[in-house]
């Protein structure tokens, strides 16, 4: 299999993949991810996990064998074990609950989403009322509205800003999910400014680096792809997204896969260039299994279109880097 990287403005040939990059993990997901195994080597398990650390099944199978625990509550740890907060944040009760229960807690927030929390504050302490652009019952959301109860107000869609109404003189602001699509969130932003003139932008872009490349380099791929497979699964915000950006940017077919066993050989029927991207969760070798299979089938011919060069690394959690410290292990 040869891997490339090309020009899309040149011909594509048959039995090719356009393999996007970047995809897969980012700098959140990759910190969140050592933080549960490195605590697994330091304290021994059980280390328990509230919800799950990031957003596919793999990576979650995969630590719960080495001595994970996930949980959907606090409730469910016994007191004075210790206990990570996932990549996604949580709320400021959930950190006084763990408090009260005397946990060790280990927060694996992504300092993206530690941002938006940071911003919900200050924009509540200034009694603004927040529009925060997400969906319903995702974490992130629930962790970021309850940093200001009683000034957030969810909108999920574009089409949600007409029922909108403050009262005369109601300071407002936005905030958003940080894994959302980059342009659905731009046409919401676009008609609360339309309606509300005077609603304040965040001090920076909420959505993350990571999200907006990948869907940045799906769009690419999608403009000559017969399919785009996106390797993610169902409750990563970011992998459904890139099943939607690559259909809006022209690809004729995409579909979301948690790894190579989900690929439907039908969908190859007829089909000449898949472009292949994953979510900033997914682990590369899931990628790599699709790549195998479809050069199994004839479409081996693998070149990387890459949109974007990135380059952060995320610190550990200071809770875990001041225990190593002390284990004589950083």
């Amino acid at each position: 299999m040869s891997s490339s990287t090309i020009d899309l403005g040149m011909p594509v040939s048959d039995g090719q993949v356009l393999l996007a990059a970047p995809r897969g993990y980012c700098a959140g997901v990759d910190r969140a991810v050592i933080t549960v195994e490195k605590a697994l080597d330091l304290y021994g398990p059980p280390v328990y996990v509230r919800k799950e650390i990031v957003h596919h099944k793999h990576v979650v199978n995969d630590l719960a064998d080495r001595g994970a625990i996930f949980v959907e509550e606090l409730d469910e740890v016994p007191a004075g074990s210790t206990v990570v907060f996932s990549a996604h944040g949580v709320s400021p009760a959930v950190h006084s609950e763990a408090a009260e229960r005397d946990l060790k807690t280990i927060d694996a927030t992504c300092p993206l989403v530690t941002k938006v929390h940071h911003e919900a504050r200050r924009f509540a302490a200034d009694d603004y009322q927040i529009l925060l652009i997400g969906h319903a019952g995702h974490e992130e959301v629930e962790g970021t509205a309850g940093e200001a109860p009683g000034h957030i107000t969810l909108v999920e869609h574009p089409e949600d800003v007409d029922d909108l109404e403050f009262p005369e003189g109601t300071r407002l602001s936005w905030l958003s999910q940080t894994t959302l699509s980059v342009d659905e969130t731009m046409e919401t932003v676009r008609r609360l400014r339309e309606k509300f003139p005077h609603i304040e932008d965040p001090p920076s872009a909420d959505i993350c680096y990571a999200t907006q490349n990948r869907q940045v380099a799906v769009k690419e791929i999608a403009k000559n792809a017969d399919l785009v497979i996106v390797v993610g699964s169902a409750n990563s915000s970011n992998s459904v997204r890139l099943v939607e950006v690559a259909l809006e940017a022209g690809a004729k077919a995409s579909y979301r896969i948690d790894d190579v066993t989900e690929l439907k050989p039908e969908w190859l029927e007829g089909v000449t260039t898949v472009g292949v991207t994953s979510g900033a969760s997914v682990p590369d070798n899931l990628v790599q299994d699709v790549l195998d299979m479809l050069q199994d089938h004839g479409i081996g011919d693998t070149q990387a279109v890459r949109t974007a060069e990135e380059s952060l690394i995320f610190s550990l959690p200071q809770e875990l880097r001041r225990d190593l410290k002390a284990a004589g292990k950083l």
